[in-house]
C-alpha cells in the first residue's frame, strides 16, 4: 500500500511539472503573438537621450540612473529593517520580493497602457517607489497570511497607489490649493501604514497578539544595519525625482531631520524606559526623514532639524506607550509598528507644512490618503481571508522553506 501511494504521489508530481511546462510554453507564445518578444531597444528606449537633460530639470539620464539603483537598494534593506523574529527571516526577505515585484509590474502597466507613459529612468523611479510604498506597507500584517499573498497584495496595492499618486502630484486641489508633498510623507509613508492596517483589519488574524516575536542579537543587528544604511541613503529617496537645482536643498534638510530623530529618539527611550530598546530606536531614528518628506523645500536647514527632533519623539512614544493602546482598540496587531514609524511621522511631516506653506491643502491629503489606502487595503485584506484556507502557523519559516538546520538549532 505504501508503494502504491509514494507511486501515485509520483505521477501528481510528475503531471503538474508537465502542466507547469504546458502552460508557461503558452505564456510564451501568447507574448509572441502580441509582439511583445520581438521588440528592437527603440521601440522604448532611444539610446541617444543618455546624456540629455530632462526637460528643463537639468537631470540627465544617467544621474538619473543611479537615484534608480540606489531606491532599489534601500527596498532590499527594508527586508533586513523587518529582519527581528529570529523564526522568521527568509520570509520576510521573500514576501518583500514578491509584493515588490506585484506592485511594480502593475504599476508600469498601469503607466504605460492607461497613461501612455514612456519607458525611462523616471517611469522607473516612480514605479520602484511604488514597490519600496507596499513593502513598507506589508510589515503591518507581515507573517499572518500565506506567502503567495503577497504577491497578491502587490498587485492589488498598485492601482490604489496609482490614484494617490494622481490625486498628490497634482490632479487635485484642495481648498484651491494642490498638496506639498515633494519627498512623499504622505505619498509614501502614510500610505504605507494605512494601506497595512486596512489589510490588518480585513484579516484580523488574532494570534499574531500571542506570537512572542523573540529575537537574537544576531537578528537584532540585522535591524541596526538596515536602519544605519537607510539614514545613509535617504536623501537619494526624497530627491530623485526633483530638478538639480532642489536636490542639494532636499539632502540638507533631509540630514538636518535625520540628525534631529537620531538625537530626540534616544533621550525619549531614555527618560521613558531608563535603556534603550533597539528596535524603537532603529525604527524610530528613521522618523526625520520621514516626517521631512513634505516640508522638504519649505524650510531651511535649522527648521528641518527641529522637524526631525519633534517627529523622532513623537514616533519613539508611539512605539512604548500608543502601541499596545491603539493596537488592542483595532483589534489588530501593526507586527513591525509600520504606523509608528510611518503613519505618525508622515502625520507629522503633513500637518507642520500646513502651517509652512500658509494652507491647510496638506490636511485634506492627509484625510484623503487615509480613506484611499484604507480601502485599499481592505479590499486586499478582504482578498486574503477569501482565499486563506487552512488555518497555519503565523511567522514562521517551516512553512515555506525547505530547511537543513543541525540537531538542536531549529529556529536559531
Amino acid at each position: 500500500m505504501a508503494s502504491r501511494s509514494l507511486g501515485e504521489s509520483m505521477d501528481k508530481k510528475v503531471a503538474m511539472f508537465i502542466g507547469a511546462v504546458i502552460i508557461m510554453i503558452a505564456v510564451m507564445c501568447l507574448m509572441f503573438g502580441m509582439g511583445w518578444l520581438e521588440v528592437t531597444p527603440t521601440q522604448y528606449i532611444d539610446t541617444s537621450i543618455n546624456d540629455a537633460v530632462y526637460d528643463d530639470t537639468g537631470l540627465t539620464d544617467q544621474f538619473q540612473w543611479t537615484k534608480n539603483i540606489l531606491i532599489w537598494f534601500m527596498l532590499m534593506m527594508v527586508a533586513f529593517l523587518m529582519l527581528f523574529i529570529k523564526k522568521f527571516e527568509w520570509g520576510v526577505c521573500l514576501a518583500v520580493l514578491l509584493s515588490a515585484a506585484g506592485s511594480y509590474i502593475v504599476y508600469v502597466a498601469i503607466q504605460e497602457f492607461f497613461f501612455g507613459a514612456v519607458w525611462d529612468e523616471a517611469l522607473m523611479i516612480r514605479a520602484v517607489i511604488c514597490a519600496i510604498t507596499v513593502v513598507i506597507a506589508i510589515g503591518v500584517f507581515l507573517g499572518t497570511c500565506k506567502m503567495w499573498h503577497y504577491l497578491l497584495v502587490g498587485v492589488i496595492f498598485a492601482p490604489f497607489y496609482a490614484l494617490l499618486e494622481w490625486c498628490i502630484g497634482g490632479g487635485l486641489s484642495i481648498f484651491g490649493s494642490v498638496a506639498t508633498d515633494p519627498g512623499g510623507s504622505m505619498l509614501v509613508h502614510m500610505c504605507a501604514a494605512y494601506f497595512g492596517l486596512g489589510v490588518a483589519l480585513a484579516i484580523r488574524n488574532k494570534k499574531a497578539f500571542d506570537e512572542p516575536m523573540y529575537t537574537t542579537t544576531h537578528s537584532v543587528s540585522f535591524v541596526w544595519l538596515a536602519s544605519l544604511i537607510l539614514w545613509v541613503l535617504w536623501p537619494a529617496f526624497v530627491t530623485s525625482l526633483l530638478p538639480s537645482s532642489e536636490v542639494t536643498w532636499g539632502t540638507i534638510t533631509c540630514y538636518m531631520a535625520g540628525l534631529g530623530s537620531i538625537i530626540s529618539a534616544y533621550v525619549v527611550c531614555m527618560l521613558a524606559q531608563g535603556k534603550v530598546n533597539p528596535l524603537t530606536y532603529t525604527y524610530a531614528l528613521l522618523a526625520g526623514p520621514v516626517a521631512i518628506g513634505a516640508a522638504l523645500l519649505s524650510v531651511g536647514p535649522w527648521g528641518a532639524l527641529a522637524i526631525g527632533i519633534v517627529a523622532g519623539a513623537v514616533s519613539a512614544l508611539c512605539f512604548i506607550y500608543l502601541q499596545p493602546w491603539f493596537c488592542s482598540k483595532i483589534g489588530v496587531l501593526d507586527v513591525m509598528g509600520v504606523h509608528n514609524l510611518h503613519g505618525m511621522a508622515g502625520w507629522t511631516g503633513a500637518l507642520i507644512t500646513c502651517f509652512l506653506v500658509g494652507s491647510a491643502a496638506n490636511l485634506g491629503f492627509a484625510v484623503l490618503t487615509v480613506l484611499i489606502t484604507l480601502i485599499g487595503g481592505a479590499v486586499a485584506g478582504v482578498a486574503i481571508r477569501l482565499t486563506m484556507g487552512k488555518e497555519q502557523e503565523i511567522c514562521t519559516d517551516e512553512t515555506d522553506f525547505i530547511r537543513n538546520d543541525a540537531p538542536g538549532m531549529e529556529g536559531a
